[in-house]
C-alpha cells in the first residue's frame, strides 16, 4: 500500500520525512491494532506524501476496518479522512457530528463565484453581499445562506453571468471563525451516527 519496498534496506536517517512518516505508520499497523491514534499525521510532507498517507489510510481503514482517532488543525487531513468530528474548543465540546454539518451549523455565508459577460463587473454587486473579489468581469461574494437563491435570482436576472458557482467556504475558514468567536455550547449533543 505504501510502496515503500525499495526503502526496508535503507539506513533510517538516509530516508525523508515522507518516506520516515510511512515507515512508522507501517510499524504502528503491523500488529493490526483495532485503534489507530494519529496526531497530524501529515504535517510537514510535501503535498505529494501528504496524498500518499491520506489515500493509504483511508484504504487501510476501508480493507481492515480500524477505527482511526486523528487529533489535528490541519483541515485537509480532517476533510480527507474524517467522516465524523468533534470540535474541542478549552475543553468543551463545540460540535460532534458529521462533518458536512459543521459548515451548515458555524458557516452562515455561501461563497459565491460569478464570471459575468463583458470585461468587469457590475459596480453595485455590493448589495448582494460581501464581496471577497473583483477581478476582470469576475468577483466573489459572501451571501447568508439563507439568501442564495433569492440572490442569485436576482442578479441572473439583472446581468448577463456566463458561470456561476455556490460553495461552503473553505473548512478552516469555518473553524477558525468559530474558535475566533469562542461559540461554546453548554451542551452539545451528538449530531447524527
Amino acid at each position: 500500500m505504501f510502496q515503500v519496498k525499495e526503502l526496508t534496506k535503507q539506513p533510517v536517517r538516509e530516508l525523508s520525512l515522507g518516506e520516515r512518516m510511512k515507515i512508522e505508520l507501517i510499524a504502528a499497523l503491523l500488529h493490526q491494532p483495532q485503534l489507530l491514534l494519529l496526531d497530524e499525521p501529515t504535517i510537514g510532507l510535501d503535498v505529494v506524501a501528504q496524498a500518499t498517507i491520506q489515500r493509504c489510510l483511508k484504504e487501510y481503514n476501508a480493507v481492515r476496518g480500524v477505527t482511526m482517532l486523528l487529533t489535528s488543525h490541519y483541515m485537509r487531513d480532517v476533510e480527507a479522512l474524517c467522516s465524523r468530528v468533534l470540535v474541542i474548543n478549552h475543553g468543551k465540546v463545540i460540535y460532534d457530528g458529521d462533518l458536512s454539518g459543521i459548515t451548515e451549523r458555524f458557516g452562515q455565508a455561501k461563497l459565491v463565484k460569478l464570471q459575468f459577460a463583458g470585461e468587469t463587473t457590475p459596480h453595485d454587486l455590493e448589495q448582494f453581499g460581501e464581496v471577497t473579489s473583483r477581478e476582470g468581469p469576475a468577483a466573489d461574494l459572501k451571501v447568508d445562506r439563507s439568501r442564495v437563491a433569492e440572490v442569485l435570482g436576482v442578479i441572473l436576472d439583472r446581468y448577463t453571468v456566463v458561470d456561476m458557482s455556490v460553495q461552503d467556504p473553505p473548512l478552516d475558514q469555518v473553524i477558525a471563525r468559530v474558535f475566533e468567536e469562542g461559540r461554546v455550547a453548554p451542551e452539545v449533543e451528538h449530531v447524527g451516527s
